[in-house]
């Protein structure tokens, strides 16, 4: 029964310092894993995921007539016209058109001189 009690008034001065009531130091200690967990996902999340979506913009901003594409639908194409947010490309030997939004285009299969130069 003094166990009991025991731990259960050691629970209480544990609450107590919790609350603010404990040291500056026990707070630093739990603060460190939540730091640690943030520049953790900043360097295997959202580092990445910028400089994927960099390059994605960069490849879109980049497209020319004659280029070959393929969609995120897999149709492979090559670029008639470029315009603001659509691109019309031409598919196979029948030479059908289609228009495609740029936001789903997925890879430009055409290199290009200045991607050249930067490898």
């Amino acid at each position: 029964m003094t166990e009991l009690l025991t731990l259960m008034s050691s629970g209480q001065t544990a609450t107590g310092a919790a609350n603010g009531q404990g040291n500056p130091m026990s707070m630093l200690v739990m603060l460190i894993p939540l730091v640690l967990m943030i520049v953790i996902f900043y360097f295997l999340i959202i580092r990445p995921e910028k400089k994927r979506s960099k390059k994605m913009k960069e490849m879109l901003d980049n497209l020319e007539v004659a280029d070959e594409i393929v969609t995120a639908g897999g149709i492979i194409g090559r670029v008639l016209s470029v315009k603001e947010d659509t691109v019309l490309i031409e598919t196979g030997s029948d030479r059908t058109k289609i228009r495609v939004l740029k936001s789903s285009i997925a890879e430009n299969r055409t290199v290009h001189d200045t991607q050249e130069e930067s490898k």
